[in-house]
């Protein structure tokens, strides 16, 4: 029985990304039957355990910590682990005879001017490393398997595509449901959504810039709902719409609570997602899941994400965003017909398939040791 062992420091610090990928797939991993011995390593400031049946065990080493790597490989010494799998890129120096990463984009090197200095510093300056030291790399979308073959030279043989799963809470919901749930979170009747952190990268600004295009031609458009948290370099974005003179008609929902989002993405006329890049891009694949027109980017990985379902515009083109969320409001019959084409899409794209591709790749890594 081989022992693995699972960083999952990261869901102490953090709700949305890897953190949300993390906690899938454990709750997931639960329903496998596999021969190894697995331990779940969480921070010591975890308020509660994603361990479930596992062996649980407590690090003291915080996440993105300049000592990281020296600080980790400490901890791991005594545990005598087979393999070690570390989902958010960085593993330590040693930490078992064999290691697999997760590496889920690469949007730092694309675009280092949307990072804050010191995340830059932390990945740039180590991910060479780890890509050396790794055994094998998983990665969460052809796209990104694509740049992480180009941008660091790694042969194909050495990466395995696992594309994120959509959770079973995020589906088409009552009326009657949606009908309390706009009640509590005070939406109006029609919107578009935008959901994700409000940074450089998420091409907030070009969705605003578009709406208010759109505002020129559909004087009574229904306004955007901007749910998420603050990112890298917000201010531009505050700035932005008071420069287009929009601010009453964007409505800011920060921190919805997780069990809130399957409504949000039922309530939404659309969701809008013009980012720049993505690593997968899970808010068009819960979006669809529920029943929601997907309105995203042609680049990165959302291509690979929505299909043929709902439209893709190029994120620097506004006028073709905002032609794109008028076609929404505006052609029902092809919106419906869209919409039912995303849930059965995003019926495709499980956390079970997730796992069983995540406990092949380890099984492989310890059967070439």
């Amino acid at each position: 029985m081989s022992r693995i062992g699972f960083d999952a420091r990261l869901p102490a610090f953090h709700q949305g990304g890897i953190a949300t990928w993390i906690r899938e797939v454990l709750n997931a991993l639960q329903s496998q039957n596999t021969a190894h011995h697995f331990t779940i390593f969480e921070s010591r400031k975890a308020r509660s355990s994603l361990a479930g049946r596992f062996r649980r065990s407590t690090l003291y080493t915080p996440c993105h910590h300049a000592l990281e790597k020296y600080a980790l490989s400490v901890e791991f010494l005594p545990k005598g682990l087979d393999l070690l799998h570390s989902p958010d890129f960085i593993p330590p120096l040693r930490g078992a005879r064999r290691h697999v990463i997760t590496i889920h984009d690469l949007h730092f090197l694309h675009y280092p001017q949307y990072m804050t200095r010191e995340s830059r510093r932390y990945y740039c300056g180590q991910l060479g490393r780890a890509v050396r030291q790794a055994d094998h790399i998983l990665t969460v979308s052809h796209a990104t398997q694509r740049d992480i073959m180009d941008l660091l030279q790694v042969p194909v043989e050495r990466i395995t595509t696992q594309h994120h799963g959509v959770s079973h809470e995020f589906k088409p919901l009552s009326t009657a449901l949606l009908d309390k749930q706009r009640r509590e979170l005070k939406l109006p009747e029609d919107f578009f959504l935008f959901v994700g952190t409000f940074e450089p990268r998420k091409n907030v600004v070009a969705l605003l810039e578009a709406w208010r295009l759109l505002k020129e031609q559909l004087p009574d458009a229904p306004p955007v709902v901007l749910a998420g948290r603050r990112g890298w370099l917000f201010d531009e974005t505050l700035q932005r719409i008071e420069d287009l003179r929009i601010a009453e008609d964007i409505i800011w929902r920060e921190n919805v609570p997780q069990e809130s989002l399957p409504a949000l993405y039922n309530l939404a006329s659309a969701l809008v997602m013009p980012s720049m890049y993505e690593g997968f891009g899970l808010p068009a694949l819960e979006a669809m899941a529920c029943g929601t027109l997907p309105i995203v980017s042609n680049v990165s990985s959302l291509p690979e994400v929505v299909g043929d379902v709902g439209i893709l515009v190029d994120p620097k083109d506004r006028d073709a965003l905002a032609a794109a969320m008028m076609r929404a409001l505006t052609d029902s019959d092809w919106k419906a017909e869209q919409e039912a084409a995303g849930v059965n899409r995003a019926a495709g794209f499980t956390w079970e398939n997730n796992v069983k591709v995540l406990v092949q790749v380890w099984d492989q890594v310890l059967n070439d040791a």
